[in-house]
């Protein structure tokens, strides 16, 4: 306790010292002519330089938007790219289910097509037996 007064009384005692005034108005640095020339190039230089890191700064961002709409235009042409493999696979097994289908079609027309000559065949078989038989 008596650190924390006696801490507390040096702080308070050098509180004049803390000032940040400046006791000298009247210091004044000469400079020469050719130098005084060069620091102003400088310092027009310097805040060319930050107008320009302002416009670089300006200029990157918009190069990171470019880039992040780069980005989502391929994720989705990716996704068109999955869609249409999809729809491909899609199609292939339609394909093969109507070639499937088309071969049964022929099959069966094949079929009909015997029945209806026979029925044909069966039918003038008929015709000619039954007029043989009126005729005797």
């Amino acid at each position: 306790m008596k650190k924390l007064i006696l801490l507390i009384l040096t702080l308070l005692l050098s509180l004049k010292s803390f000032s940040q005034q400046d006791t000298i108005t009247d210091s004044i640095v000469s400079i020469k002519v050719p130098i005084a020339r060069l620091v102003i190039i400088d310092l027009i230089n310097g805040d060319g330089a930050k107008e320009e890191l302002v416009e670089v700064n300006d200029l990157l961002e918009l190069e990171k938007n470019k880039t992040e709409l780069r980005t989502k235009e391929i994720e989705i042409l990716n996704t068109k790219i999955t869609n249409l493999e999809k729809n491909g696979i899609l199609q292939a097994g339609q394909l093969n289910t109507a070639s499937e289908l088309s071969k049964k079609l022929h099959k069966e027309l094949k079929a009909e097509k015997r029945k209806s000559f026979l029925y044909k065949v069966g039918t003038g078989v008929g015709v000619v037996l039954t007029a043989i038989l009126l005729l005797r």
